[in-house]
């Protein structure tokens, strides 16, 4: 605007190129600013149009007013967004008519026909490569003012409302019939001919915030391995893409009336890995038993939520799970609580008494900062960069690796800073060490392995992008539910190059480099085989670590003492307790130096059996066991429900003048029958009399 008061042409033309750069960089990162600059009322239309005007101000105030150029000028800019509209309508149109009412992995569709996809040059970002399409003007006027060559400008708004109108024409052939996807009621219909086909009998529901799909992500090996016929159920289609691969089926369905109407006539039991208002949906069906399995195993207070009184059993992995139940009291009954173990530990390994490497590696994996600001749900806020500055200063030298929780910063400001110095701390400390003539020698030794490391990560995730989609490249949601089948050649490929791709990256850098490990990958269970020792807080990590058999520190954050905060939380018996201050560091590291150091050994081999369950029967096998309990209560509940529904008396025997003259025995045994049906050791009901009193807490 300045530019173009003053006037200035070459500063305006300087400016206007900031602007588009400017643009282009925060759309490419992502930029949080882009979504801000949307609510203020300065979105990209708006902020394209303010240009516009500023080029028609700029020629009003160099005198060209009255000149050709302005009116071709606002003539173009005019007739471009006149094209906006048209283009914003097909492009909605299109993907409306491309959007199915489910979105599915490793189920057959082919009941339904799917055509595929448009380009995804023509509709990703498409609004912001239909604006962008004004450059050619832009420039074409900028230059014909500065230069008196009219011709320029003229050529350059041509070109742009071509290709303006080329955009548009592109699209048109992609609303004809044969290019729509199927109708919701015929895909649906697909669905559940295939449901029928495949009759599952377990499922995974599945429902929550873009950042939780990790708690649906530890369940899908589980899920795999499990006895039946597995299915996945999920709720959000933007979860669907951060899916890891699995070859269990998978359908996402997020309006509840089609969920209501599925048929999953054959499930009998449904396993719910959190507490989500979405749950309802299919709580609601009876024909199937409902199990509260959670994403984790800790003593938070989620642990105990007095929500799962609506599941007809909490699976727990071990003893103390059953203990936290009844000490909250909370109206879970202990007869509704089943220890299964953790079926998703089995990757981790069991230490061996010495480190790994030539010196400790110590893992910090801090929760997130929770909901409210209860000063004990992290050890972030308060103690994290005491806790690193003392791993990184240690007397004898240690490699520090640093794994926030996904969720940090998402609620707390003050997290989010905290997390961020956290890691400019360690990679300060990272380049410190590699410039340190102690380790000179070791980075030199190991150089021509990390690069050749380094080469390999390169070509497993190059083979990883080829094998993550199947089907052409571009392809949108629907096209992937048409092509994404289960292929065990792919997905045992996959798993041999995930495993390949995670003993690469180790290799990729040295065992003496502190390390900040974030996103998906390696996961959690890597970095603990990778490490010797674990600092962390009260959530699930601690006792999924407890599996190692490793030493391990918990922060007590709200300072309240190491013998209570003991006492609150199980999975602490065995740990160093931690203050603010982290002073109790040194413990933790001379117990994974020298085990004879060690006191607390035999403490954290007693509660690994408390926490987790025992060795003998595995996990797995105890899941399964658990399942085949479950289904076969739900068996025996539908088999009573439909006796007593087959069965039951006319209604004028109902009334109490039949009643009293002894009609009422044969509701009293369809009543029994029902009762001994659900439950084999109920008593028979003695007499008539009592099978009426009986027959409303049967029903119930």
């Amino acid at each position: 605007m300045v530019a173009s008061l003053l006037p200035d042409i070459w500063f305006f033309a300087a400016a206007t190129a900031v602007t588009y750069v400017a643009d282009w960089y925060l759309h490419q990162r992502g930029s949080y600013l882009i979504n801000r600059l949307g609510k203020v009322r300065a979105g990209l239309p708006i902020r394209f149009l303010l240009r516009h005007l500023m080029i028609i101000l700029l020629l009003a105030r160099l005198d060209l007013a009255e000149e050709p150029l302005f009116y071709a000028a606002v003539a173009c800019f005019l007739l471009f967004y006149g094209l906006q509209a048209p283009h914003g309508a097909l492009t909605t149109l299109i993907r409306l008519r491309r959007s199915l009412p489910i979105v599915t992995r490793n189920v057959d569709l082919h009941a339904v026909r799917i055509p595929d996809a448009p380009p995804r040059a023509l509709l990703h970002r498409s609004s912001e490569k239909m604006l962008h399409l004004d450059l050619p003007a832009v420039a074409g006027v900028l230059v014909a003012a500065g230069t008196g060559e009219d011709l320029l400008g003229y050529i350059g708004a041509g070109v742009t409302l071509l290709l303006a109108l080329g955009f548009n024409v592109l699209l048109v052939p992609y609303l004809r019939r044969s290019r729509r996807a199927p109708s919701a009621p015929a895909v649906l219909k697909a669905l559940d001919t295939w449901l029928s086909e495949y009759q599952p009998t377990v499922v995974l529901y599945f429902s929550g915030s873009n950042e939780s799909a990790y708690q649906g992500n530890m369940w899908l090996d589980t899920m795999a391995a499990v006895e039946g016929r597995p299915l996945i159920v999920m709720r959000e289609r933007n979860l669907v893409p951060q899916l890891a691969d699995t070859s269990v089926p998978v359908v996402c369905v997020p309006a509840g009336t089609h969920l209501m109407n599925l048929n999953l006539s054959t499930v009998r039991v449904c396993l719910y890995p959190a507490n989500v208002g979405k749950n309802i949906h299919m709580l609601r069906v009876p024909t199937m038993k409902h199990v509260f399995i959670g994403h984790g195993d800790s003593d938070k207070l989620a642990s105990v939520n007095p929500y799962s009184k609506v599941y007809d059993e909490v699976w727990t992995a071990g003893r103390a799970g059953r203990d936290r139940y009844a000490l909250a009291d909370v109206g879970i009954r202990d007869e509704d609580i089943v220890e299964v173990g953790r079926p998703q530990l089995a990757p981790i390994e069991s230490w061996t008494g010495t480190t790994k490497n030539p010196i400790p590696t110590v893992l910090y994996a801090p929760t997130w900062e929770g909901w409210d600001d209860n000063p004990g749900n992290t050890s972030l806020l308060l103690a994290g960069e005491n806790i690193v500055r003392r791993l990184l200063q240690a007397e004898t030298p240690v490699r520090v690796i640093y794994k926030p929780h996904p969720f940090t910063g998402i609620r707390s400001a003050k997290a989010r800073a905290v997390n961020a110095r956290i890691q400019a701390l360690v990679a300060k400390s990272a380049r410190e060490r590699a410039a340190d003539p102690r380790w000179a020698g070791e980075a030199s030794a190991a150089a021509a392995g990390q690069s050749a490391a380094k080469a390999e990560l390169v070509r497993i995730e190059a083979r990883l992008a080829g094998l993550a989609k199947p089907g052409r490249a571009g392809g949108d949601e629907s096209e992937e539910s048409r092509v994404a089948l289960a292929d065990p050649a792919r997905q045992t490929e996959i798993a041999t190059l995930r495993a390949e791709w995670n003993d690469a990256y180790w290799r990729s850098f040295g065992w003496w480099e502190h390390r900040t490990v974030t996103g998906t990958q390696p996961k959690l269970y890597d970095c603990f085989n990778q490490s010797d020792a674990m600092v962390s807080d009260i959530s699930s990590v601690v006792s999924d670590f407890i599996a190692s058999g490793k030493p391990y520190a918990v922060t007590d954050s709200a300072e309240i003492g190491p013998d209570e905060f003991k006492r609150q939380n199980t999975a602490v018996r065995a740990a160093v307790i931690l203050s603010n201050g982290a002073q109790e560091i040194d413990e933790l590291l001379r117990a994974v130096a020298d085990p004879s150091a060690d006191s607390l050994a035999a403490a954290r081999h007693e509660l690994k059996s408390y926490l987790l369950g025992p060795d003998e029967p595995t996990s797995m096998e105890q899941f399964n066991a658990a399942v085949k309990a479950l289904a076969a209560k739900a068996e025996a509940r539908n088999a009573g429900v439909a006796q007593r529904v087959g069965e039951q008396m006319p209604a004028p025997l109902l009334d109490p003048e039949a009643a009293s003259s002894g009609a009422g025995d044969g509701v009293a045994e369809i009543v029994a029958e029902a009762e001994a049906a659900v439950d084999p050791d109920a008593p028979a009901v003695p007499d008539a009399d009592a099978g009426i009193g009986a027959g409303p807490s049967a029903v119930r």
